[in-house]
């Protein structure tokens, strides 16, 4: 499959499909749902050229790692283990997770109701609902040290996830915004079709092509744990790493129901292919 890919016989899309599905990631399973990389890092431009690489996300980088200061304060976290956290990782929240896959769906059933169901009942505060992709972009890459979010498949296929079709009241920001349909790039003019058509143009890119692998090492293949991934400013609560857990020979049943509630709410590396 790889064979193909390199002579792009199979689309990148397809390719990262059939890897989810290698590794155990399915529709069928919002805790185990596929993972999609962010492909771009400009979501401010009028047009979107994807023949410069500026316009592309580092996918040699963990998103915890996409900007020096952000690295380095994940590097220290990993060094200062001993004094704050109860185990040694670089992350303690995930990429994927049941409520990161409802929130991005939220605006479509039934959808709708999981992520209400995950929250308790309601919707979350509007200033913390995916509202915006560039505001998601930067959250995720930058600005905010518990959130290493990546995409879903939707983001290249299907643009009724960023419309408000069913006129949910999903609140109102603290800057007075009304939350409606997902605020688009300005290269998108406003409509969802054409952000799809780009963005799923950025992920078939000359560029996406030639340094997609790099961030497939840290999802799912030799990137994902142990020295290499400790050097790749990648590793992840031991919690999500829940194929290399022997649940069985943990005897304390609290202990193993607070395993699978950690996995359950916050997410699972994907079986290493």
């Amino acid at each position: 499959c790889f064979i193909s890919l390199q002579k792009r016989e199979i689309s990148n899309f397809d390719y990262l499909m059939y890897l989810n599905t290698l590794a155990g990631r399915s529709y069928n399973d919002y805790m185990q749902y596929p993972v999609f990389p962010w492909v771009l890092a400009d979501y401010h431009s009028e047009t979107l050229n994807l023949t410069n690489p500026h316009t592309f996300r580092d996918l040699s980088k963990p998103m915890g790692a996409q900007t020096v200061e952000r690295k380095h304060k994940f590097i220290q976290r990993f060094n200062e283990v001993e004094k704050n956290l109860s185990a040694q990782c670089h992350y303690c929240t995930h990429y994927s997770s049941a409520i990161i896959v409802a929130s991005y769906l939220v605006r479509m059933e039934p959808f709708t109701q999981t992520f209400c169901s995950l929250q308790g009942g309601s919707f979350d505060v509007a200033d913390r609902m995916f509202h915006s992709v560039k505001s998601t972009w930067e959250s995720a890459s930058r600005d905010n040290m518990s959130d290493v979010r990546e995409l879903i498949p939707e983001f290249f296929y299907l643009p009724e996830f960023l419309t408000n079709a069913n006129h949910f009241e999903l609140g109102c920001m603290q800057d007075g915004t009304v939350l409606g349909d997902v605020q688009l790039p300005p290269w998108a003019d406003g409509d969802p079709y054409k952000f799809i058509l780009l963005h799923r143009q950025a992920l078939e890119s000359d560029y996406v092509s030639a340094h997609l692998h790099r961030w497939i090492d840290l999802i799912f293949g030799h990137k994902q744990h142990g020295p290499a991934a400790v050097e790749a400013v990648n590793t992840y609560h031991p919690y999500f790493y829940g194929d290399k857990m022997d649940l069985n020979n943990i005897k304390d049943p609290l202990i193993k129901s607070t395993i699978l509630g950690f996995i359950s709410n916050f997410g699972q590396i994907p079986k290493q292919v």
